[in-house]
């Protein structure tokens, strides 16, 4: 089945449809928070496909720029709602198909509208309820104590309330950072303050990860690395205002309860036994699983992804340092989902490897040190914060390079 629509022709034809399909295409997959430069080479290699090799794209945080060629007017479409990660993995399976030749045009164009009002698979409240599995298994990661697993819980039911209350309520949005900062951190403080637990730093942050704008950072940086550096720089700012606003949340927390800056140090009271590590995974997977909506027939697939990740990422950081670890688990995440997506024969190898880059990168491991800044520990926590982000900035982008590798052929044999 061919993909391409039939050229307009003439000087007073319509608008080439093979335009609005792309900008359509750029606008939803920015949606979904895909990195711009990913989005103008997906385009670029639609066009080809589509019959316009020459294909002029220019995407930005805020929407894209789309002309067929030289001589072609450009169009702007501005960028959306934001889509749901089950909406994002539709969008990449009607890309899939078009480049293959599986789909055409104007069926893209219906399939798209379709993706758009599709309800979630399962209700909001449902998808919020993810957070607390992932709260409790980070927490089995970053502080095994039964008190502070046990805090972690409750905060993280304190973090499902805030994001229902800022659904029903979007004027409330912009507060949810420093707000579930504020009240997580009232919780794990007054705990520590009333000796009921020890290394409270690594409970708030396992608490908060799932809001953290980790992944906002990473995707940043990858931008300027890859030469957008205007997104780039705007994925940078917004990331580093609500970090700030989380860290404001948690200093007024210390103030409000009297602990001491001191308290809020990167200790670990205990180490994770191999299978402590294993059940917070598996939390922590089956919480982001729940929360973004994973299509069914993926979930296997997206689960081993994250298996291989989290045991390359874990061994190397415990022996190089989060910046090496980092790295390491980004490329073996891009690597995982290429090596997949080649096995499963079905949805782009993005779809396999978000959930692994969610899991890998959360703000929490990278950003521990981050959240010291505030607290006094200055320029050592600054530098170990920003190595760890640039690891894994790096390893994106390899493993950017990597998902472009073909899918190899067997030669056929011999009859």
């Amino acid at each position: 089945m061919s993909s391409t629509f039939p050229p307009g022709r003439g000087a007073d034809a319509p608008a080439d449809p093979r335009r609005r399909l792309l900008l359509e295409l750029g606008a939803g997959l920015l949606s979904g928070g895909l990195p711009v430069h990913d989005v103008e080479e997906e385009l670029r290699g639609l066009g080809r496909a589509l019959g316009a090799p020459d294909v002029r794209v220019a995407a930005l945080t805020t929407g894209l720029f789309v002309a067929l060629s030289a001589d072609d007017a450009t169009a702007f479409e501005p960028v959306g709602p934001t889509l749901r990660f089950e909406q994002t993995a539709d969008l990449l399976d009607v890309v899939h198909r078009l480049r293959a030749g599986d789909l055409d045009g104007h069926r893209a164009l219906r399939d798209l509208d379709a993706i758009r009002r599709a309800p979630a698979r399962w209700p909001g409240w449902v998808a919020d309820l993810g957070m607390l599995p992932v709260g409790v298994g980070l927490c089995l990661y970053l502080q095994p104590v039964a008190a502070n697993v046990v805090t972690a819980g409750i905060g993280s039911l304190i973090v499902v309330g805030l994001t229902m209350a800022a659904r029903r309520m979007p004027l409330l949005r912009p507060l949810l950072p420093v707000t579930a900062g504020f009240l997580v951190s009232v919780l794990v403080l007054g705990a520590a303050r009333a000796s009921l637990l020890d290394g409270p730093l690594r409970t708030i942050v396992a608490t908060l990860a799932i809001l953290l704008p980790g992944s906002l950072l990473v995707t940043g940086l990858s931008e300027i690395a890859a030469g957008a550096a205007s997104a780039g720089t705007a994925r940078l700012a917004s990331g580093s205002v609500q970090l700030a606003l989380f860290l404001a949340g948690v200093v007024a927390a210390g103030t409000v309860t009297g602990v001491p800056a001191s308290a809020l140090a990167n200790t670990q009271v205990a180490t994770p036994s191999w299978w402590l590590i294993c059940l917070g995974l598996a939390l922590t997977v089956a919480g982001v699983v729940i929360n973004v909506h994973t299509p069914p027939p993926a979930i296997p697939w997206i689960v081993a992804v994250i298996a291989v990740t989290a045991a390359v990422q874990v061994t190397v950081t415990s022996a190089n340092g989060a910046a090496i670890g980092g790295l390491a688990g980004a490329v073996t995440a891009a690597a995982a989902a290429t090596v997949a997506h080649w096995l499963r024969r079905g949805s782009s190898w993005q779809v396999l490897y978000l959930p692994a880059f969610w899991v890998v990168v959360p703000g929490s491991f990278g950003l521990l040190n981050t959240a010291q800044i505030e607290v006094a520990n200055g320029a050592h926590a600054l530098l170990t914060a920003v190595s760890a982000v640039f690891g894994v900035s790096i390893g994106t982008l390899i493993g950017s390079v990597i998902s472009r590798i073909p899918r190899p052929t067997l030669p056929r044999p011999r009859t």
